[in-house]
């Protein structure tokens, strides 16, 4: 992992995200580059891509500015390298086609986690992040302190198709050489007995050169609910989940668990695509 991608709109989530990458860039000595991203009304995109500058366009661009180069200068990125842009794009599509062109390895993004119209309207950009991104996806929910990511949980059906996320979760945890808690959730609707899932999660794992980990079979209502309340028991820092590019869903899911997840969960969720 070499560089690290942190949308924001200078908010207070987007700033615990952004702490939390400049640990992450820390540890790994990764760059770490902050976009703010300008969603232009209609009416003035002529203006600007004709090259003529309009008041509302020169003060929006201005004070973004203004706003990243104080975001750059905070005293937790010191000692990190660090590459600062305003780009005038929607939000999700403008952060998908900067990984492309930076070459970007993780994208950490902030989320409100909020309910009813408040998630529609704040929510949705991470959502469509998650759902579309190629690479990796880590949302941070709050406060990160010290990011001890010492525990952590990769819900899977460890099907086949899951094997390059997986291998990229297992990545991600070396680096903070953390035990990885591998979970097949069963529910009344995907039911497996104890036999089957085990002999699944082993055959998948066989083939694997993985240090601190442990394979668990946790049974529950719904495959949500399975993965909340495991992650509970354990005490987990971060929740791997795979996502499917289409829908964003997880292969073994019932409904939308990644995204819901994203919005409910307080804990850090990282996503992978199959």
């Amino acid at each position: 992992m070499k560089r690290i991608l942190v949308p924001t709109d200078f908010s207070e989530h987007a700033e615990k995200a952004l702490k939390a990458a400049a640990l992450i860039a820390k540890i790994t000595k990764c760059e770490l580059f902050i976009l703010h991203l300008l969603e232009i009304p209609n009416q003035m995109n002529d203006a600007i891509t004709g090259g003529n500058g309009i008041p509302e366009e020169t003060l929006f661009f201005k004070k973004a500015n203004e706003k990243l180069q104080k975001t750059k200068d905070q005293p937790y990125l010191a000692g990190i390298s660090v590459h600062a842009s305003v780009q005038y794009e929607r939000a999700f599509s403008g952060i998908l086609a900067f990984n492309k062109k930076n070459k970007i390895d993780l994208i950490v993004m902030g989320s409100h986690g909020t309910s009813g119209i408040e998630e529609l309207l704040l929510g949705s950009n991470t959502e469509k992040v998650v759902r579309l991104s190629e690479i990796p996806v880590l949302v941070i929910k709050k406060e990160v302190g010290e990011l001890k990511f010492k525990n952590m949980v990769f819900a899977s059906d460890f099907s086949p198709e899951t094997k390059k996320p997986f291998t990229k979760m297992r990545d991600f945890a070396a680096i903070f050489e953390a035990n990885l808690f591998l979970v097949f959730i069963c529910t009344p609707n995907s039911f497996k007995t104890t036999l089957d899932a085990e002999k699944i999660m082993n055959k998948f794992i066989k083939n694997y050169d993985i240090q601190n980990y442990s394979l668990h079979i946790f049974n529950d209502t719904n495959i949500e609910n399975g993965i909340v309340n495991f992650s509970k028991t354990i005490d987990a820092d971060l929740i791997g989940l795979c996502t499917h590019g289409r829908t964003g869903l997880a292969h073994f899911f019932t409904g939308s668990i990644s995204e819901d997840l994203v919005n409910h969960v307080t804990k850090p969720i990282i996503t992978f695509k199959i």
